[in-house]
């Protein structure tokens, strides 16, 4: 089978109970990190958003709520499926535009289409970064912005050791037991953020994708990193 649809089944399994997940491994900050990565794109109320690998729409809700006209989109159903539910709840006004099912290495949308492009720990689930990268500089605006939210990996030696000994060893522990799933899910998780690209190289990989004025800003004592390109001036 292949990793894409793999990725795309354990992410199905665990849509019930992951925003749950998501808060208590997290303690809540995952929250203030969606509000960095707002900030650091410098949204102005009224532009046009877009937020591929939404999953269960946390950022895209907050791009909405920060005055943006949003879409969000996801591969997996069951993850936009409780997307769709937590904006059903709330006024027609605050809602986003739409929730899409589609892959990032291939949006339903035209070139330039918005003003904004984000992801918030996705990319290291699309089966060609670079690709996808390159799908989301294809979409939005000349000078319009790229921004992804994803973890990585601190620099300060005491922190460093206990981020290892928490992503290695608590987490798949703790994620199995909230979620209640077997499938590996939780494994995933550290697995895949042990071996993705970070920091200078991820920002490389941005400007493979052809995206430039590539930067960075570290969070919480560099666990997370927001990083921002822009589509350059046609």
């Amino acid at each position: 089978m292949p990793e894409a649809e793999l990725v795309q089944q354990m992410f199905a399994r665990v849509a019930n109970r992951y925003d749950r997940a998501n808060r208590l491994l997290s303690l809540g900050i995952d929250v203030r990190w969606r509000k960095a990565a707002i900030a650091v794109a410098g949204l102005r109320p009224g532009e046009r958003a877009l937020d591929v690998c939404c999953g269960t729409g946390d950022l895209a809700l907050a791009l909405r709520r920060a005055g943006a006209s949003t879409i969000g989109t996801d591969f997996c159903q069951p993850m936009l499926r409780h997307a769709l539910q937590k904006s059903a709840a709330l006024d027609p006004q605050r809602r986003p535009e739409a929730w899409l099912a589609a892959d990032t290495l291939a949006l339903p949308f035209d070139d330039a289409s918005f003003d904004l492009v984000t992801v918030a720990f996705g990319i290291r689930n699309v089966a060609d970064p670079v690709a996808g990268l390159r799908e989301m500089a294809r979409v939005v605006r000349p000078k319009g912005r790229v921004i992804v939210l994803e973890f990585c990996k601190p620099r300060v030696p005491l922190v460093r050791q206990a981020y290892f000994l928490y992503f290695r060893h608590v987490l798949p522990r703790l994620g199995r037991w909230i979620s209640g799933d077997r499938g590996g899910a939780y494994s995933y998780l550290p697995a895949s953020v042990m071996a993705f690209p970070e920091r200078e190289s991820f920002l490389d990989l941005m400007r493979e994708a052809g995206l430039v004025a590539a930067r960075a800003r570290y969070l919480s004592l560099g666990i997370a990193a927001v990083y921002r390109a822009e589509r350059p001036d046609a």
